[in-house]
């Protein structure tokens, strides 16, 4: 993005509102050095925060993970919305970022630290819209991340290695399989397949993450009766699928239609797919109605 249009996002800064560029990090900053620090990404429809309570609850437990104390999420809600109503935009995507804060480069924790809490709203109007009508590709790749991907942690260089990997093979995600050659999910989204009219899905483990749009579809697929099949899926069993596809906070649901060059289903997004994302859109107008 271009320093101009940076320079036009609000952020909050510790409970400072001021534009993006002009927020100033020290060095010292151990999410700086370390990326000894946590991160959600909530999305904004209508001017209001989506599953801000769920966002707000991962957060907890990513700090908890990390022992990162002094954080009052209290406060930060509060900031949330004084960054929303700051930013005055219907749609939008809200980074918030917690580090341990600045301290002498150590490995192990500092004595004494003040975390620092970033937040910042970018606008967003939904890019997805050909790739859900028409799928997208996605490919293989070794999972190469560390033991711990329930933590929402921003030490992400495994993540961007294989995102790089899905962006110079023409794809728009991979997909991480583990040293057993089972899924995992992808650098940035939960995966997900349907076969035989059930969901398959991986638990959410250490080594998957508990993604937040991943929970609404495990509530969606009771609501519109879909039989769900909470188990790993060998690499192998992915090319058999029915329909395959990708869920997170900026993509909602997208159908994968290749993998590796290999054609899933008819290579068209499936029925199943287009059914549980109407059935998202419709559980988030109803939860934007109920919230304040």
């Amino acid at each position: 993005m271009e320093t101009q249009k940076l320079s036009n996002l609000i952020a909050n800064w510790n409970g400072q509102l001021m534009p993006l560029t002009e927020v100033k990090v020290s060095v010292l900053d151990r999410g700086f050095l370390f990326g000894d620090a946590v991160y959600e990404v909530i999305r904004l429809y209508n001017g209001k925060l989506f599953r801000v309570e769920d966002h707000l609850s991962r957060l907890s437990d990513s700090l908890k993970s990390l022992d990162i104390r002094h954080v009052d999420l209290n406060k930060i809600k509060v900031m949330l919305k004084a960054t929303v109503r700051e930013a005055a935009l219907d749609d939008a995507l809200i980074y918030v970022q917690v580090t341990r804060g600045e301290a002498a480069r150590t490995h192990h924790y500092p004595d004494a630290y003040m975390p620092n809490v970033l937040i910042y709203v970018t606008p967003f109007q939904n890019p997805y819209e050909k790739e859900r009508e028409q799928g997208v590709s996605a490919v293989t790749h070794p999972d190469i991340r560390w033991g711990r991907n329930d933590i929402k942690a921003t030490s992400l260089a495994a993540n961007c290695i294989a995102a790089q990997y899905a962006k110079e093979h023409g794809a728009m995600e991979v997909v991480f399989v583990d040293s057993d050659g089972y899924m995992t999910e992808g650098s940035h989204t939960s995966l997900f397949g349907i076969k035989d009219g059930k969901l398959v899905v991986a638990p959410s483990s250490s080594k998957v993450l508990p993604g937040i749009t991943k929970r609404q579809i495990l509530e969606l697929v009771k609501e519109i009766d879909m039989p769900l099949d909470e188990r790993r899926l060998k690499e192998s069993e992915i090319y058999d699928l029915d329909e395959f596809f990708l869920a997170g906070t900026p993509e909602e649901v997208i159908s994968i239609v290749k993998v590796n060059d290999k054609t899933i289903g008819d290579g068209r997004p499936g029925p199943l797919v287009k059914k549980l994302h109407d059935a998202f859109r419709a559980g988030m107008q109803a939860h934007l109605t109920r919230a304040t």
